[in-house]
């Protein structure tokens, strides 16, 4: 659905924003600003929203794999991949998070800007809720992420979170080590009352 679009801007890309689809915010710039792809890497962009993530992976990957439980988003991503000239390199699943994939599937860096604020059940009722809403706890997704996210690893991989310490930070640290993966904050942004944005990248030690 085009009928109300809005724009969003990261260095020379331009990313349109379609109604339905979640627009790009403080957690997406912090995000894009702190992504580091290497050439040649297969990237897993969940939650994809309008594709800002994944159309900046894919300047450098070899593949980027988007997916959005949202079909409007999908559609979205797609089109800001062909106007910004990556469409070749990406491809688009409607899907939810990791569930699609096959069990052998493995990526060299997964992205997920995850639904982390405390909410309502109602709040995810709709597409745009779907993309913030985390549940009462602001963990209900990120925890199936965090269980799906390492069997799809390679197995010097990484996965980069974008969360809130609203939603638990250490949590989320002492999970992936339960499935053997270590911990760093890559990069944080403190806003109003007490909360804090922050990139967690998870990998397996060396």
């Amino acid at each position: 659905m085009r009928s109300r679009i809005k724009k969003a801007f990261f260095g020379s890309y331009v990313f349109e924003v379609w109604e339905n689809v979640y627009e790009p915010a403080e957690d997406s710039f912090l995000f894009a600003e702190n992504l580091r792809v290497t050439k040649g890497e297969r990237v897993l962009d969940v939650g994809t929203g309008c594709g800002i993530l994944g159309v900046l992976a894919a300047e450098k990957a070899a593949e980027v794999v988007a997916v959005d439980v949202n079909p409007y988003a999908i559609r979205c991503a797609r089109h800001n991949a062909e106007v910004n000239r990556l469409g070749g390199k990406m491809a688009f699943v409607q899907g939810d998070l990791l569930t699609f994939l096959a069990e052998d599937e493995t990526f060299d860096l997964i992205l997920f800007n995850a639904p982390y604020l405390p909410s309502e059940d109602s709040d995810a009722d709709t597409w745009l809720g779907r993309a913030w809403a985390g549940g009462v706890t602001g963990r209900q997704v990120i925890d199936r992420f965090v269980i799906q996210a390492p069997s799809h690893l390679k197995r010097a991989g990484r996965v980069l979170l974008m969360q809130s310490t609203l939603a638990g930070v250490e949590e989320t640290r002492l999970r992936f080590a339960k499935r053997g993966l270590s911990v760093e904050v890559g990069a944080s942004l403190p806003l109003p009352f007490f909360e804090e944005l922050v990139l967690l990248k998870a990998k397996r030690p060396v």
